[in-house]
C-alpha cells in the first residue's frame, strides 16, 4: 500500500471507529450507567493496531489507591499506547480543549486540561487533579510538560505533584501513590532504533499533527515499551520538590534501560 493510501485509510478508519464509539461514550459519560472507561480503552487498543503500534507491557499498573502516574512524554502517539492498556483519566495540555474533534472526546473521556502559562490557574488545575485523585481515578500526568526527542529525558516540572498533598486532604488518606511509568520506542520494523530514527518518531516542537502522521504511517512498524516502576509513596510531610525528583530518577533508570537493550519484538 503507498503512503498516500495509507495515510486515507487510517483517517477513515480511526473516524469509522471514532463515529462508533462516540456516542456511547458520551452516554456512559453522563448516565455514569455503564463503565465510561470501556469505549476509550477499545478506541486505544483498536487505533493502535490501525497505527501499526506494537506496544510491550512491562509490570503494570499500581493497583492501590489514590494514584497519581508520572510519564515521559514523546508523541501524541503516547496517550494511544498508555490508553490501551491504563483505566483512568489523562492530564493535557489546555489547548487540546480547542482541537477539533479530539477536544471533544478528551472531555468526554474525562481528560484534566492545564494551562501551564498561566500562573493564576495554577490554584484552581491543582485542586480539580487532587479531586480526581480523592474520587479514586487514577490520573496520569506527562511530567516534563511537553515532548522530548525520544531518546533524553527532560526535566519534570513539579507544580502538579503539589496535587497529591490536596488529594490526602481530600480524600482523607493516609498517602498517595505516585508510580512511574517509562515509555520507550525502541523498534522500527523489529529493528533497534537509533537516535536519528528515534527523532523520526517524535513529535517535537511546532511540527502539524497531520504532517506527523503522515511521517509516522510511512514508517514501517513501531515498537513501543511500556515499563511501570515501583511507586513512590507520598504523604503530608514528603517535599513536593524531592518526589518529583525521586520519581523523575526511576523513569530515567527504566527508560535508560529500555533503550539500551530493546526487548524482542516477538514478545507478546
Amino acid at each position: 500500500m503507498s503512503a498516500k493510501l495509507r495515510f486515507i485509510w487510517t483517517i477513515a478508519a480511526v473516524f469509522l471507529l471514532t463515529l462508533v464509539l462516540a456516542p456511547y461514550q458520551a452516554f456512559a459519560h453522563w448516565t455514569r450507567w455503564v463503565d465510561p472507561t470501556s469505549a476509550p480503552r477499545l478506541w486505544y487498543r483498536i487505533a493502535a493496531r490501525i497505527l501499526r503500534l506494537r506496544i510491550l507491557n512491562f509490570g503494570k499498573v499500581e493497583t492501590g489507591r489514590p494514584l497519581l502516574i508520572a510519564a515521559n512524554h514523546i508523541s501524541w502517539t503516547d496517550v494511544i499506547v498508555l490508553g490501551s492498556v491504563f483505566k483512568g483519566s489523562f492530564i493535557a495540555k489546555g489547548e487540546v480543549g480547542t482541537w477539533p474533534v479530539v477536544g471533544p472526546l478528551a472531555r468526554l473521556q474525562g481528560t484534566i486540561l492545564v494551562d501551564r502559562q498561566n500562573k493564576r490557574s495554577s490554584g484552581n488545575q491543582v485542586s480539580e487533579l487532587a479531586s480526581s485523585l480523592a474520587n479514586g481515578r487514577a490520573t496520569l500526568l506527562f511530567a516534563e510538560g511537553t515532548t522530548s526527542d525520544g531518546t533524553s529525558l527532560l526535566p519534570f516540572k513539579t507544580t502538579l505533584f503539589g496535587a497529591a498533598r490536596s488529594a490526602i486532604t481530600e480524600a482523607g488518606a493516609a498517602e498517595v501513590l505516585i508510580q512511574p511509568v517509562a515509555i520507550a520506542y525502541t523498534r522500527l520494523g523489529g529493528l533497534p532504533m537509533g537516535r536519528r530514527l528515534r527523532g523520526l518518531v517524535a513529535w517535537t516542537g511546532d511540527e502539524d499533527l497531520l504532517t506527523h502522521l503522515k511521517r509516522l504511517l510511512s514508517l514501517p512498524p513501531v515498537t513501543v515499551e511500556l515499563h511501570w516502576g515501583e511507586p513512590v509513596v507520598f504523604t503530608a510531610a514528603t517535599d513536593r520538590k524531592q518526589a518529583s525528583r525521586e520519581v523523575e530518577e526511576r523513569v530515567r533508570t527504566l527508560f535508560t534501560a529500555a533503550l539500551a537493550a530493546p526487548a524482542p519484538s516477538s514478545r507478546g
